[in-house]
């Protein structure tokens, strides 16, 4: 196409779309995500990660559309003869799919994850919405003008309620929930693109990994029930553990840090207060949530919320003691912390840290509740049978490292900066107590003090 436009990304080179995905991107919604951090206030320890949801969007719809481009390479035989596909369709689903993974984050709130805690409850139920809910409720009610019409939509008639579909993994999509692999499973562009993109913003080489060998091994095949799944190579294995590698250290170094997990804390807190002054409307009981993404009116209430609002108004002193904490970088310190994958001892024994610690405590970062990083599903990899056929295994079938991976569910007692001395005096000698945890040692590295 002869009218493509381009921005240089500092991973990929550069990433190209369409003037139809033009409109879309110069959507006052997709514009919020240049206000959205991708790592919240990681940058309280990593200076340099300062990137959005914007740029990551945008990774992410290239990613896919490397990934998508080399299995229709690698497979077209297998798509048109086993599965149906023709011209038309490999090239709207490519449409679809590139769609999808650029709006896939719309949804997220201020400080990305650091709100999640604070969207609305569902109706009936005891869970509460997630921003993929946003995420589609925005493509559904605020993108739907962009999406179905614009002059080249005239070639694929996709609508904004199917691309919403694809985000949400709706069985409604059909065949089409094998590509969603590619946004949501262990070996999908979203994940592709932030490790690279966040270890490149932050100066660490935790999250590398071979992207282009990755890409050439990636192909489909048939699991047991004999769907059609994404699956790497038996060539590609190497480059499928090294993805699953640098995640577990990009979770263990990076977005499990003492300090990192406590900012998230302190904003949530923040955010929290700065809804209730501002839901004067509401009954004093409901107030401190998001809008539910159940109408075009309420998710464009949510939509107003971004770090640049919630940073004035703490600039402005709102937001209560937690938003001085914030300015001040008076953050909450860490006195103790289990081990990476805590056992039953480790959890009685933070309780026990607790109680001896008393009043000083300030927050508990249970994060064995939430298993930050857990390997949902193996990666299938594709293993060529000597009838011309193919079976396929997990890579943890290959890889002993990726086998004995396990969730990181570090949980840590926080207490205020002025009392860690006093908390270290009143935890003395207790590590002789149960010799598989420690007590930090609170000398931390540099920038994390």
């Amino acid at each position: 196409m002869s009218d493509m436009y381009e921005v240089r990304d500092p991973v990929h080179g550069f990433i190209e779309f369409t003037p139809w995905e033009r409109q879309v991107i110069n959507h006052l919604a997709f514009q919020r995500l240049r206000r959205i951090r991708q790592l919240s206030w990681t940058d309280m320890v990593y200076p340099g990660s300062m990137h959005t949801r914007f740029e990551h969007s945008l990774g992410v719809m290239h990613a896919a559309t490397m990934m998508y481009d080399h299995i229709v390479r690698r497979c077209r035989e297998f798509l048109e003869e086993a599965l149906g596909f023709n011209e038309h369709g490999i090239a709207r689903d490519r449409v679809l799919i590139r769609f999808a993974c650029l709006l896939h984050d719309i949804g997220h709130s201020p400080f990305s994850h650091a709100g999640e805690g604070l969207m609305a409850t569902k109706p009936g139920q005891s869970t509460t919405y997630k921003h993929e809910d946003y995420s589609v409720a925005a493509v559904k009610y605020l993108l739907k003008d962009a999406i179905e019409n614009n002059p080249m939509n005239e070639n694929y008639h996709i609508t904004a309620e199917e691309v919403a579909d694809f985000i949400d993994g709706n069985p409604k999509i059909g065949r089409r929930l094998l590509w969603r692999n590619l946004l949501s499973g262990q070996i999908d562009a979203d994940r592709a693109d932030y490790l690279l993109r966040d270890s490149h913003h932050i100066g660490v080489t935790y999250g590398h990994y071979d992207l282009n060998r990755l890409l050439v091994t990636m192909t489909v095949g048939r699991d047991d029930t004999g769907a059609p799944t994404i699956a790497v190579d038996e060539s590609g294995i190497h480059a499928a553990e090294g993805l699953i590698i640098a995640r577990y250290m990009m979770f263990s170094q990076v977005y499990f840090h003492h300090t990192r997990r406590i900012y998230d804390y302190h904003i949530g807190k923040v955010i929290n207060q700065l809804l209730i002054d501002s839901q004067t409307d509401l009954p004093e009981g409901e107030r401190g949530k998001f809008p539910p993404p159940d109408s075009q009116e309420n998710v464009e209430r949510y939509m107003n919320w971004n770090d640049w609002r919630v940073l004035g108004l703490i600039d402005g002193g709102k937001g209560g003691e937690h938003a001085g904490v914030i300015a001040q970088r008076a953050h909450l310190r860490c006195v103790y912390s289990t081990i990476e994958t805590p056992t039953e001892a480790d959890i009685d024994k933070v309780n026990a840290v607790s109680e001896r610690l008393g009043g000083m405590v300030q927050h508990i970062d249970a994060g064995y509740e939430t298993k930050m990083y857990k390997l949902d599903s193996d990666i299938p990899i594709k293993v060529s049978l000597k009838n011309g056929g193919h079976q396929l295994y997990p890579l943890s079938d290959f890889s002993t490292v990726v086998k004995n991976l396990n969730p990181i569910g570090s949980a840590r007692i926080y207490v205020k900066q002025e009392d860690k001395e006093a908390a270290k005096a009143a935890l003395a000698g207790l590590d002789d107590v149960h010799t598989n945890t420690s007590l930090r040692d609170t000398k931390e590295q540099g920038g994390n003090k």
